[in-house]
């Protein structure tokens, strides 16, 4: 969905008269809501049950989908979308490993491959689909038609899904969770308006203070929240965790800034845009499932590694796009992104999974949610920003054109930056066979 929601960016602002700064809140509080709630829902589904958390999840998001079309201000808007990025952390951190479990680790990645690409052929539909509804009939349809493919996709789950048993003499780590959620809702947040005075800074010191609190508690916890001894003993998990927070947090808002690029910048419409934007998921959903059988026969770092390598090129070349660059190139630099991404992402995943027993699949699948999450809010906090900075202020319009350019160039050299470090990460991980 966020892909084809990037494509009514513009139309929100236009509607509800906000400046692109709100706007990018309308991705982002779906964002770190996700982001916040991914370890806690997590660690309680390995209590209750991933089946009954992953299919509350769906009912959740779906209700919370409906709400967000419905909205009658920009405010409500991205409290709905919070309300929605909760339920999204019940089914991201039980999605991964629900399927891990089904299948022997000799054809794990063909499986992780096949669940990424069906992940992009939706990403491949968004930005058309999402075009053409905003074109035709408004973007508060999207968020109609995404709230029924939602309720047929929990009625799925429910029939078909099967209930785990409760795990026994478990507890929940309410402390360590409060810890969790407030450092980080406080570090992003705090970052995100780091230019607004005194009040975001002292909230991100206490954030990152929290989360240090958080790190030093759980070590002490005999049921925590996550084991942080995954992290501190094992290399190739903590290492290809902080690849894919790496990687998230220099691709996920290119979506972003390319639909207010070709929209705002270009004057093209949601309809055409839509197309253009296509080429970067469709190569993703193209080249994910041999990426993923790849991985199985080839060690999973090297894959993985040359991925962000091909993403990291197209990141560069991206920061030289301007009013005048011509839409085949702009859709080759966005293919360039998304093959690079498709030849990281199963991978990667394959070496998370891999690199623990099965009984940790499901803090496993949820840290790497966790830090898809944290990427993908750390990638908007950049843009928000970078166009605080550079003006972004007021409410879009055709004169936001140059504080769109030079906020779109700063960011994208920040992102190439972030993905070269991400290269070194993802090498040193260590062999997974």
């Amino acid at each position: 969905m966020g892909s084809s929601l990037n494509i009514a960016i513009p139309s929100i602002g236009h509607e509800f008269s906000v400046s692109a700064t709100v706007l990018s809140w309308v991705a982002t509080a779906y964002i770190l809501a996700t982001a916040t709630c991914l370890l806690p829902a997590g660690r309680f589904a390995d209590i209750r049950g991933r089946s009954r958390i992953y299919t509350a999840g769906i009912f959740l998001f779906s209700i919370a989908t409906l709400f967000c079309g419905i909205a009658t201000s920009a405010p409500w808007l991205i409290f709905f979308r919070a309300v929605q990025g909760l339920g999204a952390a019940f089914i991201f951190s039980t999605g991964m490993a629900i399927l891990a479990a089904a299948y022997p680790p000799e054809s794990r990645g063909r499986a992780l491959g096949y669940s990424t690409a069906s992940t992009y052929v939706g990403l491949s539909a968004g930005p058309v689909l999402g075009g053409l509804i905003s074109f035709h009939y408004g973007w508060r349809i999207i968020f109609g038609f995404s709230a029924l493919l939602g309720f047929v996709v929990f009625f799925a789950a429910y029939r078909f899904l099967n209930r785990e048993e409760c795990s026994d003499g478990e507890r929940f780590d309410t402390v360590g969770g409060c810890l969790y959620m407030a450092g980080l809702v406080s570090s992003l947040y705090g970052f995100s308006f780091l230019l607004d005075g005194w009040t975001p800074r002292l909230m991100l010191a206490a954030g990152i203070f929290l989360l240090v609190g958080f790190f030093r508690y759980e070590r002490r916890q005999e049921s925590p929240l996550v084991d942080i001894h995954l992290f501190t003993d094992n290399v190739t998990f903590a290492f290809s965790n902080l690849a894919a927070m790496i990687n998230y947090s220099a691709t996920f808002a290119i979506g972003f800034l390319a639909s207010l690029h070709l929209q705002v910048v270009m004057g093209l419409d949601a309809r055409d845009a839509g197309w253009v934007m296509l080429s970067q998921p469709a190569l993703m959903a193209a080249f994910s499932p041999f990426a993923g059988r790849l991985s199985d026969r080839v060690e999973p770092r090297i894959v993985a590694s040359a991925g962000m390598a091909m993403t990291t090129v197209g990141l560069f070349f991206f920061i030289f796009v301007s009013r005048t660059t011509t839409l085949p190139v702009i859709m080759a630099e966005l293919a360039l992104i998304g093959l690079g991404f498709a030849f990281f992402s199963s991978p990667n995943n394959n070496a998370i999974m891999g690199s623990v027993g099965k009984e940790k699949y499901g803090t496993a699948a949820s840290s790497l949610a966790t830090m898809r999450m944290v990427g993908q809010a750390v990638s908007m906090s950049i843009v928000a920003l970078i166009m605080a900075m550079n003006g972004g202020r007021n409410a879009i319009g055709a004169d936001s054109a140059i504080m769109l350019l030079a906020s779109t160039r700063n960011v994208l050299i920040i992102f190439t930056l972030l993905s070269t470090a991400g290269i070194y990460f993802s090498l040193k991980r260590g062999r997974v066979r």
